[in-house]
């Protein structure tokens, strides 16, 4: 969630059972980071960090959430940027567990760049983007998309990411009218790839998670349900 899930939001959260805590979204080159001061004029939350700052802020926030060592989780980084390169940096960070190319961003600002959800539109852009990530990454990858979205083939896009050597493939099963995940979507990418599935949308509870697990996702995330700062569930149920 951009602008919430900083060092400090996840390291209340990661000791609760978590695999994984993803910081971000972050905003990495000066494209990107100009179009979240125009996000924010608006009134939006986002990330405020100048292209000078953006890659030591980022390690300060890494920091922050493991330096104790107390938890034996995975830290992920959600990266939304016009070329590999900033993502590749962040992937070399010490600290570092998984990047993840941001490919569900739909501000306009952000879409305007030819990035976060437009690359969804454009999966042959998209699996060269992650190829290149991957071949030079220090870390592993992820990619985030939407489902749902007009005139977009998720199996074309899933089978994207897979090809070009992701190691996640993280969905927001968003069904649009409705106050539950998509779990066809889910079920649909499952049979159509082997890459590791993380579903997300509208998880609050024990028996929204296991149905997205039951769909056939691999692993949930859950954002909106842990503003308040706690799992309103125990993890280990699932």
């Amino acid at each position: 969630m951009a602008g919430i899930t900083d060092g400090s939001f996840c390291r209340k959260l990661a000791s609760c059972g978590f695999d994984m805590v993803t910081i971000g979204g972050y905003n990495v080159d000066k494209a990107t980071i100009a179009a979240g001061h125009r996000i924010i004029q608006r009134g939006r939350s986002e990330f405020d960090v100048s292209p000078d700052e953006i890659i030591n802020h980022i390690d300060q926030q890494i920091h922050i959430i493991k330096d104790d060592n107390t938890w034996g989780g995975m830290v992920s980084v959600n990266i939304r940027a016009i070329t590999p390169e900033p993502v590749i940096e962040i992937s070399q960070l010490d600290g570092v567990d998984v990047v993840e190319i941001n490919a569900h961003c739909r501000q306009p600002e952000i879409m305007d760049l030819q990035c976060g959800q437009r690359l969804l539109l454009e999966p042959l852009h998209l699996y060269e983007l992650v190829k290149e990530v991957v071949k030079k990454a220090g870390s592993k990858v992820s990619v985030k998309i939407r489902a749902n979205v007009p005139g977009v083939d998720e199996i074309a896009v899933s089978k994207a990411v897979k090809n070009a050597g992701a190691d996640f493939l993280h969905v927001d099963a968003m069904k649009p009218g409705h106050q539950h995940a998509d779990y066809n979507i889910i079920t649909s990418i499952k049979k159509s790839t082997d890459i590791f599935l993380i579903g997300n949308n509208s998880i609050k509870d024990l028996k929204s998670a296991l149905k997205i697990i039951d769909a056939g996702a691999d692993g949930i995330s859950m954002a909106r349900a842990l503003i308040g700062g706690c799992v309103p569930f125990d993890l280990s149920l699932i």
